[in-house]
């Protein structure tokens, strides 16, 4: 079914008990929050419903709150935040992993580290990747030969941000995931943490049960996101509904002289396969 497309999400949103919402795109572009999204969760909020940020940023939760805090996001906008950081620790600490390589730039992912010991690559017990260190001259290749002696021991690579690639204040950047593809394709093995594999899905729906007090019929939550790959593709094999805000990751596919086109919405949409309730422009009410 093509999806619809919206104007403004209120009257959708309202059909919904729970919003599994994703962050960089449609709450903030990494520089400045969206001030219709944020007054759209604080709206739903306030009619009863319930709002679980969902991210794939490689900080533990405490650290990406105190970051949306500060470019401008209310805290009264969410009731609970997942992020692959979370993510990451939690699989670290199931597998007793506390010496791990890592991959990823110097000093931005530090709290990610706080209690698990970074060490070179012959000590690691597993590589942990949340990002690129120069996400500005890198591409994932520039990795390659630093990944082929990690597949030749066996290594596990723990993906911190499964995203291929992100935008920051309209620019787009590669991320961890770009890496942890590679090192898959190479015949490696990649644990991801983070959207849209279900581990995500299953913790950002325990989230929200836990926040409103009791379960929570699938029926009844949204997924909203960017990006097909992650966010409505995550969504559908949760098995929920899925919103996608076309103002990010796909605007220049599917955005025609500064407007949203419908056609080519529904055109990306149908190309992908995933199951897609409706699109919008941005997260507004």
């Amino acid at each position: 079914m093509a999806p619809d497309i919206l104007d403004g999400c209120g009257e959708l949103l309202a059909r919904y008990d729970l919003l599994v919402c994703d962050l960089w795109g449609v709450v903030h572009d990494g520089v400045n929050a969206h001030e219709a999204a944020c007054d759209a969760l604080l709206r739903f909020r306030r009619g009863g419903g319930t709002v679980v940020l969902l991210s794939n940023a490689p900080m533990p939760s405490h650290v990406t709150a105190r970051f949306i805090e500060r470019i401008g996001v209310p805290r009264d906008a969410y009731d609970r935040l997942v992020t692959s950081g979370d993510l990451t620790l939690a699989v670290l600490a199931e597998k007793g992993v506390r010496r791990v390589h890592h991959i990823g730039p110097d000093g931005r992912d530090d709290a990610l580290f706080a209690s698990i010991e970074r060490v070179a690559f012959t000590e690691a017990e597993a590589i942990v990747c949340s990002g690129l260190e120069d996400d500005v001259n890198e591409t994932a290749e520039h990795y390659r030969e630093r990944l082929v002696p990690a597949l030749a021991r066996g290594m596990t690579l723990v993906c911190a941000n499964p995203d291929l690639a992100v935008e920051v204040g309209g620019v787009a950047y590669p991320c961890a995931g770009a890496i942890a593809a590679l090192y898959e394709a190479m015949g490696g093995r990649v644990v991801w943490c983070g959207k849209p594999h279900p581990p995500a899905y299953v913790a950002a729906l325990a989230a929200g049960e836990a926040a409103r007090g009791r379960p929570v019929d699938r029926t009844r939550v949204l997924g909203i996101g960017d990006a097909l790959r992650t966010d409505v593709a995550g969504a559908g094999r949760a098995g929920i509904d899925a919103l996608m805000i076309a103002s990010g990751l796909h605007r220049e596919e599917i955005w025609t002289d500064g407007v949203l086109d419908p056609v080519k919405a529904r055109s990306v949409v149908a190309g992908s396969g995933l199951p897609c309730r409706a699109v919008s422009a941005w997260l507004s009410w």
